[in-house]
This record gives structure tokens, sequence and C-alpha cells, in this order.
């Protein structure tokens, strides 16, 4: 049994899918919050799901790529533990349209299709046109998060007003410009993982005066427009997270800049999940007293 959890958890790439649900929980809480906790666990599950799905077809069809890599050559397909098959691809559209079927039911037919936007954007744009071909992989293929919070925005939005506002399109350009840097640094720790796999991240294809500063720039972005939602009714919450999450990105992706050393990617590769994660609990937290206060 535990194989099997296992085994699914790494098909799915579940760690990814939970990070992009908890993304569909923040548009949600930012959009409003005009659903309920059952529809709104479900539209999040919905979105877990599609994401899993997406993952499930990068990792079918990357298993040759993933053989040449030390730290994907020992998943499912890529070690030969799953044989390939058209099975494979039926069960993932299966599961992907049974989630757009849920995402729909509990969010409505334009938060249905922004859940399916960021599938197709990891799953068929991002894996089988752009991370083998480009160095902009990780930039486009960025977008598979951010549609998932506005996903979650639309989900959730009030009956009257926007069906968008200002705060999720904020957090969601947030979440853009957050993807990039996050595996950059990940790159610059496994240059030679992607180098023998033939995948043009920008520390494989440049050199470090050109990727450094290039991550260090889209922190410094990111991290100003994260305090933007403090002049839509955020309080000292959000506040804190913000500033907290994006000093600690900001001050590791200034040590890369400053000494491209492995240590100092990692650093910043970690400190990136941190300052998503502030970021999310800041919203969640915010909101949730300004809603308890009204």
């Amino acid at each position: 049994m535990r194989d099997v959890l296992t085994t699914t958890v790494s098909i799915l790439k579940l760690r990814i899918g939970s990070f992009v649900a908890l993304a569909a929980l923040v548009g949600i809480v930012a959009g409003g919050g005009a659903i309920g906790w059952a529809e709104g666990a479900a539209f999040t599950l919905a979105v877990l799901g599609a994401s899993g799905a997406a993952g499930a077809f990068n990792q079918y069809f990357e298993r040759e790529t993933d053989r040449q890599m030390a730290r994907t050559h020992t998943r499912p397909f890529a070690s030969g533990r799953l044989r390939a098959g058209p099975v494979w691809p039926a069960t993932f559209t299966a599961l992907l349209a049974v989630s757009l079927l849920l995402g729909w039911a509990t969010g409505g037919t334009l938060a249905a299709l922004l859940v399916f936007a960021g599938a197709a954007t990891y799953g068929l744009v991002y894996t089988l046109l752009l991370k083998k071909r480009t160095v902009w992989n990780v930039v486009i293929g960025g977008a598979a998060g951010s549609f998932a919070l506005l996903a979650g925005a639309v989900a959730a939005a009030p009956p009257t007003g926007p069906v968008i506002g200002p705060v999720p399109v904020l957090l969601a350009v947030v979440l853009f410009l957050w993807t990039p840097p996050h595996f950059w640094a990940l790159a610059a720790v496994r240059g030679e993982d992607y180098r023998r796999a033939g995948i043009p991240m920008l520390p494989v294809t440049h050199p470090a005066d050109v990727w450094a500063p290039a991550i260090f720039s889209h922190v410094a972005v990111l991290v100003l427009l994260s305090l933007g939602p403090l002049l839509y009714g955020y309080g000292v919450v959000y506040g804190a997270c913000a500033v907290v999450g994006g000093a600690l990105f900001l001050r590791a992706s200034w040590r890369l800049m400053r000494d491209p050393a492995r240590g100092h990617a990692m650093a910043t590769f970690r400190a990136s999940l941190v300052q998503f994660a502030l970021l999310a609990l800041g919203v969640i937290v915010d909101r949730g007293m300004a809603a308890w206060l009204a």
C-alpha cells in the first residue's frame, strides 16, 4: 500500500500540485470568498486533480529525459517500474476531465476554463513545446500557477463587482514572476543534470553574470508587487508576512548575485518556498481576520 501511495504521489507530482492547489485557495480567499467551505474545498481538490493530471502527462512524456537526470531517474516511468502504453495518457485524460467537471460544478465555466488553461500550459505547452527548445521554458510555463490563482478568484467572486479584482491580479503576477527564479535557482544547483538532459535552463545556457542578476531582478519586482494588496485594505498580518518572506527571498538572491555559489543557489531555492508559503499564509489569515471582525 505504501508503494502504491508513493508511486501515485510521484506520478501526479503532488508536491508541485499542492503548491498549485494552495495558489487556488489563495485566489478563493483573495477573490472575496463568496463560496461555501464545501464548494471551496471541492474546487481546490479539482485544481489539485488537474495539476496532478498535468504533472502525470509531464512525467510520462519526459521519461527518456528523466532517465538522464540524477534527480529524476528513479521516477516510475523513467526507472521502468511502470511500462509506457496508451492506457496511461487515457487515464490522465480521464483524471483531467473529472477534475474539470468538478471545477465547473463548484466554480463555474470561466473558473473551469482557467483551471484547464493552467493544466494545458504545464502538461502540454511547457512539456511538449518549450522545455527542451527555449530558455523561456519556465518563464512561460510559470503561467500555470497564475491560472490556478485566478481560477480560485473567479470561483469565489461576489455576485456584484468585477469577476477578478485587483488583488488576485497582483498576486497572479507575483506568482508568475516567482516561478522563474525558483526554478533557475534549482537549475543552478543541478546544472549538470539539466546540461546532460539537454534542457536549456538559463543557468545552463548563460554565465552567472547573466542568470544571477536575472534571478535577483525577478525577486525584487515580485517582492515590491507583493506589497500591493496593502493598498486595497490588507492589514498588518499580510504586510508582516509579505515583508518577512520578501526580505528572506531578496537577501538570498542578493547573496547569490554577489557570489553565484551552489550553496547560495540552494538557499535561494529554499527562500522562494518560504516566501510563497508566508504570502499564502498572510492572505488567508488576513482575510479570515477581516471577515471575523466585520
